[in-house]
């Protein structure tokens, strides 16, 4: 088998899974993470492990999935500080398969081309499919790549992380789409979850509910998937409901470089901080009905109260 290498920065709840495939399907892997138990685990699986981010400098290609832009630059900073004297390859590749701002991506691309003489590129590769798709290697990959040869090199790398791989334009392009993903995630799991709560209040089963939806028009892989726990409330994290609110911003920055109209986005934008303001925000998507229900109760007692807006 053909050993191919990548540094490996962020071992959370969906990186963990993606490098431990990149293992599976024989790529020789250095990992770097904040926390020491997440790093012993994934030397057992048979990685290695890199001192700090700096120590990936001679990897053809790191892979970044740590929660925002802002986490990424500070991680790699000092591995740009230590290209000042001594420019790293020609063709290195920085892939930031996080979900981060396209122009702040850009941005930081046009950073690291400075920092490496030109010699390193950052491609765009952001992801969906949650944590059961980046354990199964089954996640979507759109990706951006000012060069289409950049890509193309760094494909089989995806291919062992996912199974639909796209690329959708320059760099920034497949931040875009994730922008665009998440808008249609947020809104339809509220839209689930606001359902539900209208349903379960005027004494339907939720359950029956979205089993007839699922056979109609609103069936989708979003209710297939979020469905159940928003049945349960289980609000277990997959990954944290915080997030949403941060990508759905994205949603109306890139609506407003374009000039389009995105109502919907600018709607789960402030649904989202309100579930962040409830103190939900680790817990799970799902947890968006619970966030609903507070709203619905905070409704009932001003009803009650007589002191609802006219």
């Amino acid at each position: 088998m053909n050993i191919q290498r990548a540094g490996f920065v962020g071992l959370g709840l969906m990186g963990a899974p993606m490098a431990a495939n990149l293992l599976r399907n024989g790529w020789s892997v250095t990992a770097w993470n904040r926390s020491p138990a997440v790093l012993e685990d994934f030397r057992k699986r048979g990685g290695e492990v890199a001192s700090d981010v700096a120590a990936l400098r001679d990897e053809p290609v790191t892979v970044f999935m740590l929660p925002d832009l802002a986490y990424i630059e500070e991680a790699a900073a000092g591995l740009l500080a230590s290209w000042a004297d001594n420019p790293p390859t020609l063709g290195t590749a920085l892939v930031v398969m996080s979900s981060v701002s396209p122009e702040g991506v850009r941005e930081f691309g046009r950073r690291v081309r400075e920092a490496s003489a030109g010699n390193a590129v950052v491609v765009d590769a952001p992801v969906s499919g949650g944590t059961a798709g980046a354990t199964e290697g089954t996640l979507a990959i759109m990706a951006g790549a000012d060069n289409e040869a950049d890509f193309r090199r760094l494909l089989p790398l995806f291919e062992a992380m996912g199974t639909t791989v796209r690329l959708l334009g320059p760099l920034g392009a497949g931040s875009l789409a994730k922008a665009c993903n998440q808008l249609i995630v947020g809104t339809t799991t509220a839209a689930l979850a606001e359902a539900a709560e209208l349903a379960e209040r005027s004494g339907l089963e939720v359950a029956a509910l979205y089993e007839v939806l699922a056979g109609g028009l609103a069936g989708s892989r979003v209710l297939d998937v979020l469905g159940p726990r928003l049945v349960r409330k289980d609000y277990t994290p997959t990954g944290p409901a915080k997030f949403m609110h941060k990508d759905l911003s994205f949603v109306v920055e890139s609506a407003g470089a374009a000039g389009a109209a995105v109502p919907m986005a600018r709607a789960g934008v402030e649904l989202y901080a309100e579930l962040k303001r409830q103190g939900l925000g680790d817990q799970d998507l799902a947890v968006v009905r619970k966030t609903i229900s507070n709203l619905g109760r905070t409704t009932a007692d001003a009803a009650k109260k007589g002191t609802l807006p006219e």
